[in-house]
C-alpha cells in the first residue's frame, strides 16, 4: 500500500492587488449578500460569476425551513448564469460571506455539491474558470474549480 498525495495551489492576495475586473467581481459578490435569504444560519453568502463576454450573474443562499430545499449562493448564480446564457464559458466565480454584521476575516469555501456543478460548468464549456474567495484578510484564487475538488468524479468516470 502507498500513499497518494492530491494537491491544491492558490493565490492569496489583497483587494488592491486584483485587477480591476476581478476587483468589479469581488465588490459583485459583496453587493449580493444583501440578497441573501438566511434567517436561520445567519450566514450570508454572495456569488457573483464573470462569463467569457464579459457579462455578470449574480445569486446569493436561498434558506429554507427545511434545510435540504434551500441553495447556495454559488449554485444559484451557477445555475442563472448558464441558463441565460448556456453556449458562454464562465471565467470566474467570486463569493464572499457575511455574518455577524461583516464580512468573515478568512475566505469561505464552497461546500461539496457547488463544488461538484462548478466542476461540471467547467467540463461542459470545456474552459477552467478561476474561483475567488473573498475574506476580510486576504482573497484566494483558485486556478479552477477542478483545483478545488483534485480527486473529482466526472463524466468519464461513467465508463467505468
Amino acid at each position: 500500500m502507498k500513499n497518494i498525495e492530491f494537491k491544491t495551489i492558490a493565490k492569496s492576495c489583497k483587494e488592491e492587488e486584483l485587477s480591476p475586473e476581478y476587483k468589479m467581481l469581488i465588490d459583485k459578490a459583496k453587493e449580493s449578500v444583501k440578497l441573501s435569504y438566511s434567517p436561520y444560519s445567519h450566514f450570508a453568502v454572495g456569488a457573483a460569476v464573470l462569463l467569457a463576454d464579459g457579462t455578470v450573474f449574480c445569486g446569493a443562499n436561498q434558506e429554507n425551513a427545511a434545510y435540504p430545499s434551500g441553495l447556495c449562493a454559488e449554485r444559484t448564480a451557477m445555475f442563472y448564469a448558464n441558463a441565460q446564457c448556456p453556449t458562454t464559458p464562465v471565467k470566474a466565480l467570486a463569493c464572499a460571506c457575511f455574518t455577524d454584521g461583516h464580512f468573515t476575516h478568512k475566505p469561505g469555501s464552497p461546500c461539496g455539491n457547488c463544488r461538484q456543478v462548478l466542476l461540471e460548468t467547467e467540463q461542459r464549456f470545456q474552459h477552467d474558470m478561476e474561483i475567488l474567495l473573498y475574506g476580510e484578510n486576504e482573497i484566494l484564487i483558485f486556478p479552477s474549480a477542478k483545483s478545488l475538488l483534485p480527486h473529482c468524479f466526472v463524466e468519464d468516470d461513467l465508463n467505468g
